[in-house]
């Protein structure tokens, strides 16, 4: 899997002698299955880049029932961006699901990539954007689309991921019981679906 300045490297095409320099400092840590990077109610100070694991942000609702809002694989970033660029407390929570590696970036990293490289800039912009129209696709599924074509967007979306976390947080993620989870497997497996096939 890539490192943070590999990933920097491969995306932006930012040179390896400015990759050095961007990493140089940043604060890594190896984050243990279970324990938390962020809390609701806390100012979420970073952006977190996977190097290895996995980590989910979840809010709680007012019964104590989680949501899940992302999950975040090797090479993937995971935040509360309300809380780290505006000082907020934050509506999530931020958890490793597996014991992973993970690097912490403060809301200055923009900033200072971006004076580096207008690669950089080019590619963080676009990043942007892509978050957005990802964040509006998945709030038109939740609230149009049938949990089908929930679950085969989520396999779309983390092709590896319906082997390494539990069923009961698919289904948190795509807002239906484990049981509508269920039923929607087993009418795919009806149909002869096998995850990878177009």
């Amino acid at each position: 899997m890539p490192t943070f300045d590999q990933h920097l490297q491969e995306k932006t095409g930012i040179s390896p002698e400015n990759a050095a320099i961007l990493t140089e400092g940043l604060r890594t840590g190896l984050i243990k299955k279970g324990e938390f990077l962020s809390r609701q109610g806390d100012v979420c100070d970073y952006t977190f880049f996977v190097e290895t694991g996995l980590l989910r942000a979840y809010t709680l609702d007012e019964q104590g029932k989680e949501h899940i809002i992302q999950f975040a694989p090797e090479g993937w970033l995971i935040s509360d961006r309300s809380s780290a660029y505006f000082n907020e407390p934050s509506d999530f929570f931020i958890e490793a699901i597996e014991d992973s590696e993970v690097v912490f970036l403060d809301p200055a990293f923009n900033d200072r990539a971006s004076a580096i490289s207008t690669n950089y800039r080019h590619f963080n912009n676009l990043a942007l954007q892509n978050h957005i129209r990802h964040l509006q696709k998945r709030i038109n599924l939740l609230l149009g689309a049938t949990a089908e074509a929930r679950y085969l967007d989520f396999i779309k979306t983390y092709p590896d991921l319906t082997l390494r976390v539990p069923q009961w947080m698919i289904a948190s993620f795509l807002g239906i019981t484990p049981e509508g989870l269920s039923r929607v497997r087993k009418e795919l497996a009806r149909k002869n679906f096998k995850p990878g096939r177009s």
